[in-house]
């Protein structure tokens, strides 16, 4: 029988950027589970001064989230005169897909959970391992509330919003 801690939840970038202007990046350990960053990601949202910045490199540090190496983020360091020209677009996404295929060849696999807002990811086409999940912070921020671990989703998406993050207007229909 596994615990709450064998699931790993591996924000990508716009979750943290909106968890981080609704100063509520404490939320993603409300389920028990193991927080922990892919390489690729933590550059994303640290690498440019932006508002939240600062703030999630101080969180990620204070709070001791493991950033997890990937292939991914090495290619995007490499030299531009060593690698092909391509976009760094979407590298966060990648590196994720990466771990998480990872946790699929683990024995036991490892349980992951892909918090997402990219309205792309959405789609079926961004595939993940059956022991494996993704979900919107949307859909997160529910599930925290339904299980009584958060006082309400809507009062973080309107602080977020209030507070000048582009908050995903992506929605599923209530029969999902």
């Amino acid at each position: 029988m596994s615990s709450a801690k064998d699931i790993a939840l591996l924000p990508d970038a716009r979750p943290l950027t909106t968890l981080a202007y609704a100063d509520a990046l404490d939320v993603l350990f409300k389920p028990g589970w193991t927080v922990m960053l892919v390489d690729m990601v933590l550059h994303e949202v640290t690498r440019s001064q932006t508002p939240t910045s600062a703030r999630l490199a101080a969180w990620a540090a204070s709070a001791r989230v493991p950033a997890l190496p990937t292939k991914t983020f090495v290619h995007y360091r490499k030299p531009a005169t060593e690698t092909p020209a391509s976009s760094s677009r979407h590298f966060g996404e990648l590196a994720i897909q990466e771990t998480m295929n990872e946790f699929a060849l683990k024995v036991p696999p490892k349980t992951g959970v892909f918090l997402f807002e990219d309205h792309k990811i959405a789609r079926a086409s961004f595939m993940v391992p059956d022991n494996c999940r993704k979900v919107s912070t949307r859909a997160f921020l529910i599930f925290l509330e339904q299980k009584g671990l958060i006082e309400s989703a809507t009062d973080i998406e309107r602080r977020a919003i209030h507070a000048g993050s582009a908050f995903s207007t992506l929605r599923f229909p209530a029969y999902v």
